[in-house]
């Protein structure tokens, strides 16, 4: 098997990205986006953000810029991560919709 096609099923390729953060522990809300500018991610691909604080107090609320290094995934981790998606959605199908108990 030839190094590339090898390396477009496994994966394993990265890059560094600009990165947006936006963090907020308050009363309100408790987040954390990290959004890598200029890359769509695709379904298995991770993303790394590099120069996080250790921590931030209630009630505040930080905006910055960061590197983030997104690791795409492989066409093979790609396919097993959407079927896996799938099958999980199924699960919810159960809830729900079992006949109500007799008194």
């Amino acid at each position: 098997m030839s190094p590339g096609l090898l390396s477009r099923l496994a994966g394993g390729r990265s890059f560094e990205v600009p990165c947006a953060i936006d963090i907020e522990q308050s009363f309100d809300s408790l987040h954390a986006h990290a959004i890598p500018e200029g890359v769509s991610l695709r379904p298995g691909d991770r993303v790394v953000v590099h120069g996080l604080p250790a921590s931030i107090g209630h009630g505040e609320a930080m905006r910055f810029e960061a590197r983030a290094t997104v690791i795409r995934a492989g066409w093979l981790e790609r396919a097993w991560m959407e079927a896996s998606a799938i099958l999980e959605l199924t699960e919810l199908y159960h809830c729900g919709f079992e006949p109500k108990e007799a008194p």
